[in-house]
């Protein structure tokens, strides 16, 4: 089918608002892949240093005859989602030795848990590691000692700040090796459930540490779907994984041979070969759309409204909010996944995942067809499904059907016509509001507002029993400049309660919420930000405010000749390492812009 016009329109717009920096980035990348490794012309003190820690690759590499591929890898445990990584670089050097090639684990990268920093001080640091992870990333592929990169990584700041790194790095091909979600455990619905009757008072901690534990309950991403697993479909839908990678289990046989298969096509892109795939050229316009397509289609995270404009930017693509709700107006919502549906990924892989959904929508000319990707060119390629023949990786043709319309439904017959975001302007500014996961009555929220600075005392005030009626909840100074801008998520099991007591409540802030966020109607990512001289600094408690994601506005009264509030936020600037982020807080970028301090 013909690619659909808005996919078209808004491809070009972004095409003509990046020409300028798109064509120094494409010219700086030429130039660099011209020079390629410096590997064979370093001084014998220099290679000396660089091979002496792989004693069993001394000669191949002092030799120069194959590919070296650099290793990036995010491997801790404190994130289940990580810790399978830990024998990834064995398994990687053992496969590239096979082939006549070496690969050596160019350095790490740091990878915080947000779930483990939910709701505290460590949590002000996020956001900004996804810069610090592009910068590490970007010092230990220095060495330039690499014909390609791989990436291991999942979670939340961690594959877009190794994406930021990968175009940066963009005259070197990048292939990127997930490590998949945990198996099912206790369903989230339930989880949610025992939050909720946790923060109501009905049920003591102990409930609520044993529902929490059979929910994340072994090495893997979790199972919501919520930034880390929007992530893995964005590396699909973007060309940067093998198809069919992101959601097959940790420890398994299948799992081994597809990072043996990924290191394989690693080796078979680079310059030393036939099939030169330099990941600033899969990084492309196109692939940022078909991505934000996946987004939308998924019903995903909020957090890649934030991520996506870096990512495009380290690439010299420029993308503004608006290119998402346009999208999302012409998406179908063809997936229900926890937050926005029962299922979870596991079940969502089952049903027939990310293969089928990008079949469906190719067939409606949703998605560029032609895109570069790391296993080939054209996204047909993603419609295949991996199956394993002794102990090798080889494709067959995906699913053309659903599996569970409960699930997955088709692109003609969605679970909504349009996607589930909706881009809110107005006179405090611009936010985002995920709908996909909100009933439609709560589209559409106009109320007092209630104004905090601390999401503690919003959860304070709710236990004092002071939310009696409809409440629109301002929670401000949460923004980049502020304190780093971050997750309110703690805030939904609160908020929940009070929509399920009849209330009409939101939440508007110039922070941003998880993407495991869902039912309350939340407008995140307000710009400018209250710090910044943002309106929100001008409202007071009682003030009528709209949100409105039918007609995409907020509205609120006039605001001339009011003073902004301007609290003390000095305690956002020291203890858990806040020391060390003051320069990030100063110089960050509008969140509209991806909130970032080196793109």
């Amino acid at each position: 089918m013909a690619l659909n016009q808005t996919i078209a329109d808004v491809t070009d717009r972004i095409r003509e608002r990046s020409q300028g920096t798109r064509d120094l980035y494409l010219e700086r990348i030429g130039r660099a892949a011209e020079a390629g490794p410096v590997r064979a012309h370093l001084t014998c003190g220099n290679q000396a240093h660089a091979y002496a820690g792989v004693p069993d690759d001394q000669t191949a590499l002092s030799k120069g005859n194959g590919a070296n591929l650099g290793i990036v890898t995010a491997y801790n445990d404190m994130l289940s989602a990580h810790q399978p990584y830990e024998h990834f670089p064995a398994l990687i050097r053992k496969t590239a030795r096979a082939q006549g090639a070496t690969a050596q684990v160019a350095g790490g990268v740091p990878a915080m848990c947000d779930g483990v920093t939910q709701g505290q001080p460590g949590m002000e640091l996020s956001l900004f590691s996804r810069d610090v992870i592009a910068m590490a990333a970007g010092i230990a592929l220095s060495h330039n000692c690499f014909d390609a990169a791989l990436y291991l990584g999942v979670c939340d700041k961690i594959v877009p700040g190794l994406v930021m790194a990968a175009a940066t790095f963009g005259h070197i091909p990048a292939v990127f090796l997930p490590a998949g979600p945990m198996p099912s455990g206790l369903p989230n619905d339930e989880k949610a459930k025992v939050r909720q009757q946790y923060a109501n008072g009905e049920v003591g901690r102990d409930k609520l540490m044993e529902a929490e534990l059979a929910s994340y309950h072994s090495p893997g991403t979790c199972t919501f779907y919520g930034t880390a697993n929007t992530n893995q479909m964005l590396m699909e839908f973007m060309g940067l994984h093998l198809p069919g990678a992101s959601f097959v289990n940790p420890n398994t046989p299948m799992r081994e041979a597809l990072t043996v298969a990924g290191t394989e096509r690693a080796l078979a892109i680079t310059a030393l070969g036939n099939e030169f795939r330099p990941a600033g050229e899969i990084l492309d316009e196109k692939a940022f759309v078909n991505g934000i397509v996946g987004l939308m289609a998924t019903g995903g995270s909020t957090n890649l409204v934030l991520h996506m404009p870096a990512m495009a930017r380290a690439a010299g693509i420029i993308i503004d909010p608006e290119d998402f709700d346009t999208i999302s107006s012409i998406t179908p919502l063809m997936a229900k996944v926890y937050p926005n549906g029962l299922a979870d990924v596991n079940h969502f892989h089952a049903a027939g995942g990310l293969g089928y959904m990008i079949g469906q929508l190719l067939n409606e000319g949703l998605l560029h067809p032609d895109t570069k990707t790391v296993a080939g060119d054209g996204l047909e390629l993603y419609t295949q499904e991996p199956k394993l023949r002794e102990g090798r990786i080889v494709y067959e043709p995906g699913a053309k059907e659903t599996l569970n319309d409960r699930i997955v439904r088709p692109a003609s017959d969605p679970f909504q016509k349009s996607g589930g975001l909706k881009h809110l302007s107005g006179t405090l500014g611009r936010a985002i509001m995920k709908v996909s996961a909100v009933k439609p009555e709560n589209h559409v929220i106009e109320a007092p507002v209630r104004i905090f600075h601390d999401q503690n005392d919003v959860k304070t005030a709710f236990k004092a029993g002071e939310f009696t009626s409809d409440t629109i909840v301002v929670v401000r100074f949460q923004g980049p400049k502020a304190n780093g801008m971050p997750e309110l998520h703690s805030l939904t099991p609160t908020l929940a309660v009070l929509l399920d007591r009849g209330l009409k409540v939101a939440l508007l802030t110039d922070g941003r919420m998880s993407g495991a966020s869902g039912k309350v109607p939340a407008a995140i990512h307000l710009a400018p930000e209250a710090a910044d001289g943002g309106p929100i600094a001008l409202l007071r408690d009682g003030d009528i405010v709209k949100l409105d994601a039918v007609n995409g506005t907020i509205t609120c009264p006039d605001l001339t000749g009011r003073t902004p509030v301007t609290p003390d936020l000095s305690a956002n600037k020291h203890g858990i390492g806040r020391e060390l982020f003051e320069t990030f807080r100063q110089n960050a970028s509008a969140s509209s812009a991806g909130a970032s301090n080196i793109v």
